[in-house]
C-alpha cells in the first residue's frame, strides 16, 4: 500500500490536537482527543511525540488530565534545541501527535502506603503528574489533606499551577469533592515573590510546617516526588532521613519518585 506507514509506527496512535496554550515563553500545554479504549491511572506518563521519517520521535510526557476528562492534556517545557520539543511547541489545532497508549510510572496511589496527608513535591514542568492527581476523586477518599508545591524561577512559571487550583474552585462537581482539603504553595528562586526559595530548604528551616501545619510525618504523610535529576535526589535524602521508605507499583512505601524524565 503506498500510503502504509513505516513498521516503527504499528502500535502507536495518532490523536488530534484540540488545544494549545502556552502560558510563558518558556511552557505550554496542549491537549488532544482521548480514544476510547484508552485508560490510566493517575499521575501516570505515556511516550508521545511526532512522525519523524521511518521512526516516531517520541519522549516521556506526563498525563496532566484526570483519568476521568474526554480529552488528554500534557503540560510541556519548550527547548529551542531540543529534538522534539522545538517542534511540539509550535503545534497548532487539528495537527497530529504520535502516542503509545500504554501509560505507566510510579507516581501513583498504588505505590503508596496507606497515610492521612498526601504532598506533592514539584519544579517546573513536573508539576504535570499532579495536575491529575489533585483533580482526581480518588486521591480525596485516600487523603485527608492534599498540598501541592512547585518551586520555578520566576513568577509567570507558576501560572500553570494557579490556573489548576482556580479550575477547581470554580468547577462545581471538583469544588465539592476537594473541599477545603487541597492546598497550592507555589515558591520562586530567582524572581522575588511572596515565597522564595527551594521547598528542601522550606522543609529543613520550618517553613513548611509553618505553611501546612505539620512538618513531614512518616506516620502520617506521604510523599510523590516530580522534578529535575538534583532536586529528585535531594527529596529523596530529606525523606530517607526523616525514616520514610521509598515505594513502587510492586512494593508500596511511604514516598515514591518519578526518573522516567530525567535520563
Amino acid at each position: 500500500m503506498p500510503n502504509e506507514r513505516p513498521k516503527a509506527y504499528r502500535g502507536v496512535a495518532f490523536l488530534k490536537v484540540t488545544s494549545v496554550k502556552h502560558y510563558t515563553d518558556k511552557t505550554f500545554s496542549f491537549t488532544c482527543k482521548r480514544p476510547d479504549a484508552f485508560r490510566f491511572r493517575s499521575g501516570e506518563f505515556a511516550m508521545l511525540g511526532l512522525e519523524n521519517g521511518d521512526k516516531p520521535l517520541l519522549r516521556a510526557y506526563s498525563i496532566a488530565s484526570p483519568n476521568w476528562a474526554e480529552e488528554l492534556e500534557f503540560y510541556s517545557i519548550k527547548v529551542a534545541d531540543g529534538p522534539l520539543t522545538s517542534r511540539l511547541q509550535s503545534i497548532q489545532i487539528d495537527d497530529e501527535i504520535v502516542i503509545r497508549p500504554k501509560p505507566v510510572g510510579t507516581l501513583v496511589h498504588d505505590a503508596l502506603i496507606s497515610g492521612k496527608r498526601l504532598l506533592l513535591f514539584s519544579t517546573g514542568t513536573g508539576i504535570a503528574p499532579f495536575a491529575s492527581t489533585i483533580r482526581d476523586p480518588e486521591t480525596y477518599e485516600k487523603f485527608e489533606q492534599v498540598v501541592l508545591t512547585q518551586t520555578c524561577r520566576d513568577v509567570n512559571e507558576l501560572a500553570y499551577g494557579n490556573a489548576l487550583i482556580d479550575e477547581i474552585k470554580n468547577d462545581g462537581l471538583l469544588s465539592e469533592v476537594v473541599g477545603g482539603r487541597l492546598s497550592y504553595i507555589g515558591t520562586t528562586t530567582r524572581e522575588k515573590s511572596d515565597n522564595m526559595g527551594r521547598m528542601t530548604d522550606w522543609l529543613k528551616d520550618g517553613r513548611f510546617a509553618v505553611a501546612t501545619g505539620s512538618p513531614l510525618n512518616p506516620e502520617t504523610d506521604r510523599v510523590m516526588i516530580c522534578g529535575s535529576v538534583a532536586m529528585l535526589k535531594d527529596h529523596k535524602q530529606i525523606c530517607e532521613d526523616a525514616g520514610m521508605d521509598e515505594g513502587s507499583n510492586s512494593e508500596p512505601g511511604q514516598f515514591v519518585i518519578e526518573k522516567a524524565f530525567v535520563d
